[in-house]
């Protein structure tokens, strides 16, 4: 079994950009990401905080629909 890192969420939106997501939006601690060219991806929405739950990146990282191994090549 994988363990998860511990990410920021700043770190956790640097990997999902180089996966090919856009950056859409921002309101006050939230970013909101998409993935122009894969529509079956769901659009991402990650909090800017100092560590983010295991939970929220299992899921984030379901959402993107890559494998924590995968995501951690990318940090």
């Amino acid at each position: 079994m994988t363990i998860f890192p511990i990410v920021s969420g700043r770190e956790a939106v640097k990997c999902f950009l180089r996966l090919g997501y856009v950056l859409v939006r921002q309101r006050g601690s939230h970013m909101r990401l998409t993935h122009p060219s894969d529509r079956n991806r769901k659009s991402l929405t990650i909090p800017d905080h100092r560590e983010l739950g295991k939970g929220l990146l299992r899921k984030l990282l379901r959402d993107a629909q890559i494998t924590v191994d995968d995501f951690l090549k990318l940090l």
